[in-house]
């Protein structure tokens, strides 16, 4: 699961809430912080928190935050207070829940 080679997408919630920067940061934390340190299921869930007035990405399992990666960027209250990245197996994308499939 979450591979970097496979096909990559941001819903239309997400592109609406989130500059793609910042969509870019959460395939980095994927692939950078989470593979290989986290065993991934076929969903990731994020809370996205404000810590020092920076977004901070919150990682989720089983509804307990395991690991927390803040960002250069600032925090702002029109981000979705969180977002899940759902892989199929052949492709991923980044999504509010109220989204899901």
């Amino acid at each position: 699961m979450f591979e970097n080679n496979r096909p990559r997408y941001a819903s239309f919630g997400i592109v609406n809430s989130l500059p793609g920067e910042i969509i870019d940061q959460i395939w980095y934390i994927i692939d950078n912080n989470l593979q290989g340190m986290f065993q991934l299921g076929q969903i990731i869930n994020f809370n996205l928190t404000n810590h020092n007035n920076h977004l901070t990405f919150d990682f989720l399992q089983r509804d307990d935050v395991v690991a927390s990666f803040d960002t250069p960027f600032p925090y702002a209250e029109s981000f979705p207070a969180s977002l899940w990245v759902y892989d199929d197996g052949s492709s991923q994308i980044v999504m509010l829940p109220k989204e899901e499939m």
